[in-house]
């Protein structure tokens, strides 16, 4: 149940259905892979296939972006993403970044938190963006690469029909039926998937009983943004109430239901702004103020077992619903998107086999169930499940007033990179010990400033600036020069037509040849990665470390190489010397 009062500052442009051209009841055209859901993750995957080439058709069951209140929080490993997707200036220049908050327990602050954040980094921890902001600029991405991306509005699955080398959907439009062929399906299509019922899939996990009624307002304030939390506060006793600040004068307001309260009533406006309005005076905001949005939110912490089943996909709240407690919900989302498009895109282009999607659906369940494991503590502290949940609580806040030791336990902990410690695709480190610090095979790769010094200019960046569409070998050198063997490597693979480039860092400026050569300029970078010359990662096109050696060889590399594309028996191999 939802309650419109406006339209939100920013106005959506509506999309007629069309049919495919020259359709009678079939689409004539086969297609590479076929998203159902053109929402944040179903954009981003669609972006991230374009950028390997392969042509995907997006079906999407309105008319537009969406509208009303639904995520709002972007945080840096997605910023990351949507950077190699080719959308990030509109994010950085709408929306609003920040960087920690403030917990309340009634009238005294209990908690002031701050995320990571320091000279390495060249993206702010988060940024508060409504999420028809979100859709519009990955929609805006999409349309530039309109080659590759066939965005079908007003067009709505019915059903699914799935065999071994491919699927075929029926879906219905205001200008009519039709089916269509796809040899990759990926459902993006939310929490209440029509593919996933299709194929008689159901979540697994727990649906909290505590519901929160959300409200976005427009009102003017010069309060900078952050995430504030207000438990059992003046302006509500008994609740817990979350404020953000959005972009173009918005404000996101999550406030719990009190135990026996009518849930129909709770979203009527008579019963909404009295509440409202306590809450901004006991903040001091004085301005004028005026509702957009009322709905209700139910918290649940849900995922399917496996993400593929044959040659359907499933990605975002199709395959996990996510507390909303933490921001994990969008952020994961567009983390199995980014996850999924590098590997659906190499089994696309023949350059791998489908098992390498098996390691998809292992990865993003793992980390579904950690987001999950720090989404269920997250609730269960703001929306205590139980007698013995609220006791514990308030026990904590109480303490937390004189005791700064406790304020540890009032859970604030927002999205973090996944590390796949346990990946099947991880390169198993053969020198137990080696490595005293850097990021393991798994983790994400972690940033650093950097100077790119190419063709005689030097440019500034940061190293995920050189994650691209391709597997990326950063070698630590002390002079800039390739190893002669990893030059060849990449030379072989070129031949293979696989995406791979080997990058020379080096600790002094070093001129770049046919490669560019990367400076340590800060003299930070060797001792973040504990490198020293002759030092190798291999790092995927997701930014996650493959391996790494304290002096590779181009065998070893092609091994790591071979073992995560699975190619086909007989494929021939080069010896390096």
């Amino acid at each position: 149940m939802a309650v419109e009062f406006s339209s939100y500052p920013f106005s959506a442009q509506r999309y007629e259905a069309q049919l495919p051209a020259r359709n009678v009841n079939v689409d004539v055209k086969r297609h590479p892979v076929a998203i159902v859901g053109g929402g944040p993750v179903g954009l981003a995957l669609a972006l991230g296939l374009a950028n390997y080439g392969v042509a995907c058709v997006v079906i999407e069951a309105d008319d537009s972006v969406c509208h009303g209140s639904r995520a709002i929080c972007i945080s840096r490993r997605s910023l990351e993403i949507i950077e190699r997707l080719g959308a990030l200036e509109g994010f950085m220049k709408t929306g609003l970044p920040w960087t920690g908050g403030r917990s309340f327990y009634r009238a005294g602050e209990v908690l002031h938190f701050q995320m990571p954040q320091d000279e390495n980094q060249k993206l702010p921890p988060m940024v508060n963006l409504a999420q028809y902001h979100i859709e519009q600029f990955l929609l805006d991405a999409a349309r530039r690469r309109a080659d590759l991306i066939d965005i079908r509005w007003q067009t709505r699955v019915t059903a699914l029909e799935s065999h071994t080398n491919g699927a075929r959907l029926s879906v219905s439009t205001p200008a009519g039926d039709y089916a269509l062929d796809a040899d990759w399906i990926v459902a993006c299509d939310g929490g209440r998937s029509t593919i996933r019922e299709a194929l008689g899939l159901q979540l697994q996990g727990t649906s909290y009983e505590g519901r929160y009624v959300i409200v976005d307002i427009k009102l003017e304030s010069d309060r900078p943004a952050e995430r504030l939390a207000y438990f059992d506060p003046p302006s509500n006793p008994g609740s817990t109430v979350l404020v953000h600040k959005q972009p173009d004068n918005v404000w996101r307001i999550d406030y719990q239901l009190r135990d026996g309260e009518d849930a129909e009533a709770a979203v009527k406006p008579e019963n909404v702004m009295p509440r409202v309005q306590s809450l901004l005076d006991m903040m001091g905001e004085r301005g004028p103020w005026s509702p957009i949005w009322i709905t209700l939110y139910k918290a649940h912490a849900l995922t399917l077992e496996r993400y593929r089943h044959g040659r359907a996909l499933f990605a975002g709240d199709a395959a996990h619903l996510v507390p909303i407690f933490g921001v994990r919900g969008a952020n994961s989302g567009i983390d199995d998107a980014d996850n999924l498009a590098w590997k659906l895109a190499f089994v696309s282009r023949g350059l791998a086999s489908e098992a390498l999607l098996d390691s998809y659906s292992d990865e993003r369940v793992y980390a579904a169930r950690e987001n999950l494991s720090y989404g269920t503590k997250s609730t269960e502290f703001m929306a205590p499940p139980s007698f013995a949940f609220e006791l514990m609580r308030k026990a904590v806040l109480s303490l937390a007033l004189e005791h700064p030791g406790m304020r540890s336990l009032i859970n604030p902990r927002q999205t973090s990179p996944i590390a796949y410690g346990t990946s099947p695709l991880n390169v198993e480190e053969t020198e137990p010990g080696a490595f005293a610090g850097g990021p393991p095979p798994g983790a994400v790769l972690a940033e650093c400033p950097v100077s790119v010094v190419e063709q005689g200019r030097t440019r500034s960046g940061h190293l995920t600036d050189l994650v691209l569409p391709r597997f990326t070998a950063f070698c630590f050198t002390a002079d800039g020069a390739i190893p002669a063997d990893l030059v060849t490597l990449e030379k072989t693979l070129e031949e293979r037509q696989l995406p791979f480039r080997v990058i020379a860092l080096s600790p002094r400026r070093c001129e770049g040849n046919a490669h560019a050569a990367v400076w340590d300029h800060t003299g930070r970078l060797f001792s973040m990665y504990d490198a020293t010359p002759g030092t190798v990662y291999l790092v995927r096109p997701d930014g996650h470390v493959l391996g790494r050696w304290r002096a590779a060889t181009a065998a070893q590399i092609d091994a790591a190489m071979t073992h995560v594309l699975c190619p086909k028996a007989g494929a021939s191999h080069k010896e390096y010397e």
